[in-house]
């Protein structure tokens, strides 16, 4: 498989933060025995915001994957090629194979609530802030931009499986492709649906059947969510960052609230201070 990016897709560059500070909701420590992680900032909160979209989970099976199963002759592939290919305003085309097969490149959305992990540094290479490395262990985790994608180019038999794999490797994410999933996302009736992919199925596919327009249809990574947080797999020092987000978090609200409450009180005793017995 191919892997292409468009000339407007290139890794995002992203601030990184030293020290124990937690102004920025994430810090780095250095033992002798213990990892030095390095955390890119690109947004503070623990908890993910409340989504505008109206997302439903519940669609109904025969509306998700109908034109999934739908199988197409060598015949309507090279038309529904052709088709495509007059609908698109870039040079994102796709192409038949004499096998009949086809390629075509696919756009995916990330929405990653959690940190991803990559390679640590060289040795005897030099971070970001022009310092020699040492000689101890490195892990570097940071978050992803908000609404960052990617273009892949990929075949008509790639599975959704080699599609995550793909994208972590664009990125150099060393965390395990199981953790993610992909899902696709489609409008109709002013409605978000959003339907996990299985490991087999063949975006491309999708892709063609469903035309070039991202409303109609369109790929989103995120996190595989198969229950609880598994708090195990993560390190010591970000478990620690966790606690310093929420604990940052939770006297935020605590102040809000004591705000809210006097400034309520306050304005009860200038109510009661300024009427006359009745």
């Amino acid at each position: 498989m191919t892997n292409e990016a468009s000339s407007a897709d290139k890794t995002p560059s992203f601030e990184k933060t030293w020290g124990s500070s937690t102004s920025s909701g994430y810090c780095s420590e250095e033992e002798p025995d213990s990892e030095f992680e390095q955390y890119f900032t690109a947004r503070t909160s623990f908890f993910p915001k409340t989504r505008k979209d109206t997302v439903s989970a519940n669609v109904k099976k025969d509306e998700q994957i109908e034109s999934g199963k739908q199988e197409f002759t060598t015949a309507e592939i090279q038309q529904k090629v052709k088709e495509y290919n007059t609908q698109i305003n870039s040079n994102l085309f796709m192409n038949m194979n004499k096998d009949g097969s086809y390629t075509g490149f696919i756009k995916v959305q990330f929405k990653l609530a959690r940190p991803v992990s990559v390679p640590p540094p060289k040795k005897g290479g030099h971070d970001a802030g022009g310092r020699k490395a040492s000689g101890v262990k490195r892990r570097t985790s940071f978050y992803l931009p908000k609404d960052a994608s990617k273009h892949l180019h990929i075949s008509s038999r790639t599975p959704a499986r080699e599609v995550i794999e793909a994208l972590l490797k664009k990125f150099t994410v060393v965390d395990n492709p199981g953790k993610f999933a992909l899902f696709e996302r489609s409008e109709r009736h002013d409605q978000v649906y959003i339907r996990k992919l299985s490991d087999d199925e063949r975006p491309l596919r999708l892709r063609l059947r469903s035309g070039p327009n991202e409303k109609v249809l369109s790929f989103v990574l995120k996190e595989n969510e198969t229950g609880e947080v598994n708090w195990h797999a993560f390190s010591m020092p970000e478990l620690k960052n966790f606690l310093r987000i929420l604990q940052r978090e939770e006297e935020e609200h605590v102040k809000q609230i004591v705000q809210r409450y006097a400034l309520a009180r306050t304005k009860m005793q200038d109510a009661l201070a300024g009427s006359t017995p009745g």
